[in-house]
């Protein structure tokens, strides 16, 4: 059976209803664990490189790569660094890598291998004590931007064009104020995200709205844009964005709080971010993280601490199909999709 055509298997299966699935023989796709050994990690950073190879990031300084679809997780952490946390990773292969520290000050750095981990340089380190970096994006092999939260009112942007190997802090001047209060949620390394050559979005929460800010000009000139998302307090917010072209976008988030609900935590987008949709039936809690399943125009997966949710018509309405706690998802064009959260948890899609 040739790739397309399993692909195409395993996403009919994974979008058919239970009773369709059992209908049909097939079994339902599953998140299913990948011991790590890493129990006291929190992974909010993931790079799916495919079915076989994958990074996670996290608490305590901590890279892990696997190149046997996580049969076995070597752990590539840089040295030094286990006061870190990365939150955010970005992979262009199985030996080329880029992880961001979030933290104040001194604490967001970001690093960089070309060996699989083996040895990384750190490239960045944050001397603005009024900055805090939350997430970095790549446009390609090349081209990235990694965000701050706002300092002098307007949020910062880093940018690369060499890989991750130097960043430049960019003009201000093309950016929006921020809002009073006003900020990026590190919790899943999506709250700034790319499709394409050029086009970049930004999520943000903690104000009295939620908000997307898109830029088409790889970061020197941004729009703004409400969103239905729950907003009007510090834990509330769009948390992660998905884009699977540069028109068609999914927005979660919510308030992050164990004990507070999260009403509408979901919207899409069909106009590049200019105007956002609540979902007809949302997921039931706050969702950290989201990604469009490759192949379907219409399929995507939501993650949170209390489950994993589907949608099948665009980010209309979307369905729990787990239960399992994670802060973050993403998929590739082989259909190896991954998920990875607190405790060590990682897991990948089956069927």
């Amino acid at each position: 059976m040739g790739a397309g055509v399993a692909c195409a298997a395993a996403l009919a299966a994974l979008t058919a209803v239970p009773a369709q699935a059992q209908e049909s023989g097939q079994r339902t796709p599953h998140w299913e664990l990948k011991e790590t050994g890493s129990t006291g990690v929190r992974f909010r950073g993931l790079a799916a490189v495919g079915r076989d190879t994958a990074w996670v990031s996290g608490t305590q300084g901590t890279v892990l790569r696997t190149t046997d679809g996580g049969a076995s997780w070597r752990n590539v952490s840089p040295p030094g660094a286990e006061e870190l946390q990365f939150r955010d990773i970005e992979a262009f292969d199985a030996r080329r890598a880029v992880v961001l520290a979030i933290g104040e000050g001194e604490a967001s750095r970001v690093y960089r291998t070309d060996d699989g981990g083996a040895t990384w340089t750190e490239s960045f380190r944050n001397t603005d004590a009024r900055a805090f970096y939350d997430c970095l994006t790549f446009f390609d092999r090349r081209h990235g931007l990694a965000m701050s939260d706002p300092v002098d009112g307007k949020f910062r942007i880093l940018s690369t064009s060499d890989g991750g190997r130097s960043w430049t802090v960019l003009p201000s001047a093309g950016m929006p104020a921020a809002l009073p209060g006003e900020a990026g949620f590190a919790a899943s390394g999506q709250c700034l995200v790319s499709a394409g050559s050029r086009d970049v979005w930004l999520a943000t929460g903690g104000a009295a709205r939620a908000r997307v800010l898109h830029s088409a000009d790889r970061g020197l000139t941004w729009t703004a844009s409400d969103t239905p998302i729950p907003a009007g307090d510090p834990a509330r917010g769009v948390f992660a964005l998905a884009f699977r072209d540069r028109t068609h976008g999914l927005a979660v988030g919510g308030d992050y709080r164990p004990d507070q609900t999260s009403t509408g935590p979901a919207a899409r987008t069909a106009d590049g971010g200019r105007d956002w949709r609540p979902a007809a039936e949302p997921p039931p809690a706050y969702r950290s993280g989201v990604a469009w399943l490759p192949y379907s125009r219409n399929a995507a997966l939501a993650v949170g601490p209390t489950g994993t949710d589907l949608t099948t018509d665009g980010g209309r309405t979307w369905r729990t199909v787990d239960t399992g706690s994670y802060d973050t998802v993403d998929c590739t064009p082989d259909l190896g999709c991954w998920a990875a959260g607190e405790q060590g948890r990682v897991a990948r899609l089956e069927s």
